[in-house]
């Protein structure tokens, strides 16, 4: 949807399938009302009909409707920084030595550009009406004034969602907003650069300098250093692929150093070490590109994403898409789908991986992150998992109200404070939370799923497959 207007066009045109939603539920005719409130029937419904019995519409369209910035007003601190580019190319060398080196097989992808990260930094504004003005005050002093609210050192490093080629951390707001508030934290939120312009790892180069210059901030940046055992990456949906993928290349960076030893990147003409974080806290993270595993088919009556046959189809063209040379994916080179940098759920080893949390709801993607959490736990790291049964993809951010958002919520904060203050007190857990009732029903994290790493990978290697044949016929 384009603007307010064309989304009541919508509605007004969809005023029979709203009214038959309503009075379905209202019977109990629906298989989801035994399951959903009102409000959550009408919204996911309306969110699903939306994305996937609309006109298809080109993918610049799609990318500049969620590129708008609404203001910013209300209980909320804002304060725009860029962080510099390296000068030196040591740091992006690093990351293309990495990605080599955890290649399957004949993945290719191109070397991107270094380039300044737009973030904002985020904090909760007491003591103001909720549509109170923002101040006519410098970024710094805006800094300045958001950090006098803070109530803790926590610091959240957050990728938002979009399916990488859309929203915007302006988009984000009012949940960023929140996570401060409940973690009494403060956030930056990071504008990384969007496919299909910038295709991998463009976003994740962005997402290693923005995490670099929190802990070795330039002369005249607005905060200080930050020490890694004070930040926690998060992401929801495809910020969670980008947290997860950021991980890995930290991972893989330190099982390549010798023995004993912290690896090191030349930043900004220092050498300077490079830590693992204090912890992930991944909302229905998107995992696997590919969208190979079985709740993509088996949990479609609870979520509203488009089924992988709509996803392939093709957009209208325009100036961004079909891309130039063109290439099989949005983000990627289709060779590249199941490279661990892309799609970490192939990635082989979590091992030495800080405290994570997984939340998702009975989603087209739970899968995943049942597999990821799974195969961690298995490796030795500490790992919280929840599930909500009946919930569509990033529930607690769409359905505003919905009791089991709040809990998740209070699960993501409780989380990140223990993740930065006492990580040896995290135990790691697996809570299936039922509909309505919410009554948490403990589960085996070992047993999550029952798909084998091997399977697993064959099932995203034919996925990957598919998206290149249906690339190539168009």
């Amino acid at each position: 949807m384009d603007s307010p207007l064309a989304v009541l066009k919508f509605l007004f045109f969809k005023t029979p399938f709203i009214l038959k939603t309503a009075l379905s539920h209202a019977l109990g005719l629906s298989l989801t009302a035994s399951k959903w409130d009102f409000r959550t029937a009408l919204v996911v419904n309306i969110i699903r009909e939306m994305l996937c019995n609309s006109p298809p519409t080109s993918i610049s369209k799609q990318q500049q409707s969620t590129l708008r910035d609404p203001g910013i007003k209300g209980k909320m601190w804002v304060s725009k920084v860029t962080m510099p580019a390296p000068s030196e190319d040591a740091l992006l060398d690093l990351l293309v030595n990495t990605i080599d080196a955890l290649k399957h097989e004949n993945e290719s992808f191109s070397r991107p550009a270094l380039v300044p990260v737009e973030a904002e930094w985020t904090g909760y504004r007491a003591d103001v009406a909720d549509n109170a003005p923002e101040p006519s005050i410098s970024e710094a002093e805006k800094y300045d004034s958001m950090v006098k609210e803070l109530a803790s050192d926590i610091t959240v490093l957050y990728f938002h969602g979009g399916s990488l080629y859309l929203m915007d951390p302006c988009t984000s707001r009012s949940a960023v907003a929140k996570y401060s508030k409940i973690t009494g934290g403060r956030v930056l939120s990071v504008r990384y650069r969007l496919a299909p312009q910038n295709p991998f790892p463009s976003a994740l180069l962005d997402a290693f300098i923005s995490y670099l210059s929190l802990l070795y901030p330039l002369a005249g940046s607005l905060h200080k250093p930050v020490p890694a055992s004070q930040i926690v990456f998060a992401g929801d949906s495809a910020g969670g692929n980008i947290s997860v993928v950021l991980l890995q290349t930290l991972l893989q960076i330190h099982r390549a150093a010798p023995a004993g030893t912290t690896p090191t990147v030349l930043f900004h003409g220092k050498e300077v070490e490079l830590p693992l974080p204090a912890g992930l806290a991944l909302s229905s993270p998107s995992l696997d590109l590919t969208r190979s595993m079985p709740s993509t088919k088996t949990n479609a009556l609870y979520d509203y994403l488009p089924p992988p046959s709509i996803a392939l189809e093709k957009s209208p063209p325009c100036e961004i898409w079909p891309a130039k040379p063109p290439r099989a994916y949005l983000y990627c080179e289709g060779s590249t789908l199941c490279h661990p940098l892309v799609s970490p759920l192939s990635a082989e080893s979590w091992a030495g991986a800080p405290p994570i949390l997984v939340v998702s709801g009975e989603e087209m993607l739970a899968d995943e992150g049942k597999a990821f959490a799974q195969k961690a736990a298995r490796q030795g790291v500490t790992v919280v998992w929840e599930q909500y049964e009946a919930m569509p993809h990033c529930f607690a951010l769409l359905l505003e109200g919905n009791a089991g958002g709040a809990m998740s919520f209070d699960t993501w904060a409780d989380f990140v404070k223990m993740a930065v203050r006492n990580p040896e007190d995290i135990v790691t857990k697996a809570d299936f939370i039922t509909a309505k009732t919410l009554v948490r029903q403990p589960l085996d994290i070992s047993k999550l799923i029952e798909i084998g790493d091997d399977v697993i990978l064959e099932r995203m290697k034919k996925s990957r497959q598919e998206i290149i044949e249906v690339a190539a016929a168009d």
